[in-house]
C-alpha cells in the first residue's frame, strides 16, 4: 500500500469509528464545529500530557523511566484526535498531504532565509 493510500486508510478508519461512536462530521453547521474542534484539541492536550509522562522529565526526581512502548501508543492517540480534527475541518487525507508539502516548502523557505521574522503571509496560500 502506497503511504498515500496509507493516509487514505487511517483516514476511512477514523471516520468508521468516528461514527461508531456517533460522530459524524459531514454536514456540521458552525457551532458543532467549533465544539468538535475544541473538542478534539483538548483531547490532544490530555493525549500530550499522557506522552509527556511517558519520558522521565522530572529532572528532580529518580524514580522515572523512560517507558518508549507507552509513547508510541500516545502518539497513535494523537493521530486519532489529529485525523478527527482535520475531518471536522472539511479535510481528506489529500488534502492533508497537499497541505503538508506545501507548508514543508513554506518551512524550508523560512529555514534558507534564516526565518529572521514572522510572516503569516507566506503560508496563506496552503
Amino acid at each position: 500500500m502506497a503511504e498515500l493510500d496509507q493516509l487514505r486508510e487511517l483516514f476511512r478508519m477514523q471516520q468508521a469509528l468516528n461514527e461508531r461512536i456517533g460522530v459524524r462530521t459531514a454536514g456540521m453547521d458552525e457551532a458543532e464545529k467549533t465544539k468538535w474542534v475544541l473538542n478534539y484539541c483538548r483531547a490532544m492536550t490530555q493525549e500530550i500530557a499522557e506522552l509527556t509522562d511517558s519520558v522521565p522529565w522530572k529532572w528532580w526526581a529518580k524514580y522515572q523511566r523512560f517507558d518508549e512502548q507507552n509513547a508510541r501508543v500516545e502518539v497513535v492517540d494523537l493521530f486519532h484526535f489529529l485525523i478527527s480534527l482535520a475531518q471536522v475541518l472539511g479535510m481528506s487525507a489529500d488534502d492533508v498531504f497537499q497541505a503538508y508539502v506545501k507548508k514543508n516548502q513554506v518551512n524550508f523557505q523560512r529555514q534558507e532565509t534564516g526565518y529572521a521574522r514572522k510572516d503569516e503571509n507566506d503560508s496563506r496560500h496552503i
